[in-house]
C-alpha cells in the first residue's frame, strides 16, 4: 500500500523538479562542489522530505507547517538558480529557465495545498511587495519582456519589473 504523500500529485512534481535540479547541478563546475552544488540539491531534497513527512498522520495545521518549510526550501533552490545565474556558472541558461517554471508552477501548488488545508483566514504568503527581477535571467534577448517571459505575472512600473499580484 502506498504511502499518503506517494498518491500526491504534489510530489510527483516535486521528484521531477528535483531531477532538473540535479541536472544543473551536474553541470556547475567543481569549485561549486561544496558550494551551490551541495546547496541547491540539499534544499530541492527538503522539499521532497517535508512534504512526505509532514503527510504522515498529522494535523492539517501541522502537515500545513510542513508544507511552509517545503516552500521555503523551494524559495532557497529558486535565490541558488539566481546565484548560479549571477556568477554565470552555466554555459546555456536554458535549464535554469526551465527549472524556474517549474519552480513557480510548485510554489503554487505548495500554497494552493496550505489553503486547502488552514483555510484563507490565516496569514499564508508573503506581505505583497515589490521584487526586481532581471531580463537576463530568463530570456538571451535583453530587450525582453520579462512578464512575457513569466507568463504575465509581473509588470513594469516606473522602468522597473515588479510583481504584480504578489
Amino acid at each position: 500500500m502506498p504511502f499518503k504523500f506517494e498518491k500526491l500529485e504534489i510530489w510527483q512534481l516535486v521528484l521531477e523538479y528535483i531531477d532538473l535540479i540535479y541536472e544543473i547541478a551536474a553541470q556547475l563546475p567543481k569549485t561549486e562542489e561544496y558550494n551551490l552544488k551541495s546547496q541547491i540539491v540539499r534544499a530541492a531534497t527538503s522539499i521532497a522530505l517535508n512534504i512526505a513527512e509532514g503527510s504522515t498522520g498529522q494535523t492539517n495545521a501541522e502537515q500545513a507547517r510542513f508544507l511552509s518549510m517545503a516552500q521555503r526550501s523551494l524559495i532557497e533552490t529558486v535565490a541558488c538558480q539566481h546565484l548560479i545565474h549571477r556568477r554565470q556558472l552555466l554555459a546555456d541558461p536554458e535549464p535554469l529557465r526551465e527549472v524556474y517554471r517549474r519552480a513557480d508552477v510548485l510554489a503554487a501548488k505548495i500554497q494552493g495545498m496550505r489553503r486547502s488545508l488552514i483555510g484563507a483566514r490565516e496569514h499564508l504568503a508573503e506581505e505583497p511587495g515589490d521584487y526586481l527581477i532581471t531580463a537576463t535571467l530568463y530570456s538571451s534577448d535583453l530587450d525582453a519582456d520579462p512578464a512575457e517571459e513569466l507568463g504575465g505575472r509581473w509588470s513594469v512600473v516606473g522602468g522597473q519589473p515588479t510583481a504584480e499580484d504578489a
